[in-house]
This record gives C-alpha cells, structure tokens and sequence, in this order.
C-alpha cells in the first residue's frame, strides 16, 4: 500500500526573501498599522507550512508550490480585515482551493519525482542517498493516486489523513455536515486503496527490491 507521504515544506525565511512575491506585500506592511503587521506575521508563522502542504496534496508541483502559498497569503494580506480571527485556516484553506484549481486550468500541473528544494533545505536531517530514492518514488505514487481522486474526496482526505485536521473542523472549514465529511472520507480511503492498487500495478518493479 502507498503511504501518505506528506512533503517537508521549505523554511519559511526563504519563501519570505523571495522579492518576485513578497515585495508589494512588504511595501503594504510597512504603511499598515503595527497591529495588522503583526497580524499578518502571526498567521504565516501559524499556517505557513499547513497550506504548502494542502497545495501538494491538492495537485500543485513542488516547483510551484511556494509561489502559490506565496499567493494564498497575498490574498489572505489583502483581505486581513474581512477574515474572522477564528476562520483564518478556513480561509487560508479555501483560498489554497481556488489557487490550485486555476494552477491546473492553466496547465501547471507538471510531473515531479520530489520535493528536491524542500530536501535540500531540511540539511539537518537530511536523508541518505537510497532513503531519498525511496522518498522520491513514495511521493511520485502518491502524487499519482491523488490526481486521480475525485475533487471532493481528495479534500477530505488530504485535511484529515495528510493534514490531521479533526472531522468537526473539516465540515467546518468546507461549509459541510459532519455526516458528510464523514461519508466522503470513507469514500475517499475506499477510492484511495483501489487506486494506489492500480497504480502499484503499472509501476515498473525495481531491481534489488527487498
């Protein structure tokens, strides 16, 4: 069986540095109250890592993935005062929904073995050389099994098994009976187990495989 293999997320401060986005974002912080500022920084330093993962889980390539968290908090900057202290991740969730459903309209959805960034980026525990291919090929058949879910399944099964996110806060988060988050997360493990069946049965066996 597939694991859920959850991608490692770059540090932060490297997503932070990154001028192409996070310019006008500083330049607005800088003319907005201390409290807004602080706000702000509070609720990357929350859920910064949270919403990189759920964008892979939700089809984003690593590649692409920090421009698009980058995105989310854009967005999330320029609506701070609209957002409810108590649905930030509510919010930050369903804004992640939306920008990586116009990333595979636009045709950005792209086949990457691994997270190689995120690996180099975690040097303190990195992992030796057949662990990384182990990981990288974990997290391609992974890939694979989500892309093939249906949308709704996929939602509730990256928030509670990649994400841990409790049933009550899920039906919270997608506006959703409990039953229902429920249902789909049966559903969702169902259809994930007969998927990664089929897809491990179209992977190539690898030589000098214990």
């Amino acid at each position: 069986m597939i694991s859920a293999t959850r991608s490692r997320p770059p540090a932060r401060a490297a997503v932070v540095r990154d001028p192409a986005m996070t310019a006008p974002a500083e330049r607005a912080e800088r003319r907005a109250p201390s409290p807004s500022a602080e706000r702000y920084r509070a609720l990357v330093d929350a859920h910064f890592d949270f919403i990189w993962r759920s964008l892979r889980g939700l089809g984003v390539p690593a590649g692409s993935a920090d421009d698009a968290a980058q995105h989310v908090f854009l967005i999330a900057y320029q609506k701070l005062a609209e957002i409810a202290p108590d649905r930030e991740r509510s919010f930050l969730f369903g804004t992640a929904l939306g920008v990586a459903a116009n990333a595979r309209r636009a045709g950005a959805r792209r086949r990457e073995l691994c997270d190689d960034g995120a690996m180099a980026a975690a040097a303190d525990d990195a992992p030796n050389p057949e662990q990384l291919i182990e990981m990288k090929q974990a997290r391609a058949l992974l890939d694979d099994v989500l892309d093939a879910m249906e949308e709704d399944l996929r939602v509730v099964f990256v928030l509670f098994e990649l994400e841990g996110v409790p049933t009550e806060e899920i039906a919270a988060m997608l506006g959703l009976a409990k039953g229902t988050v429920a249902s789909r997360l049966r559903r969702a493990r169902e259809d994930f187990r007969a998927i990664a069946r089929r897809v491990q049965a179209r992977a190539p066996h690898r030589g000098g495989e214990r």
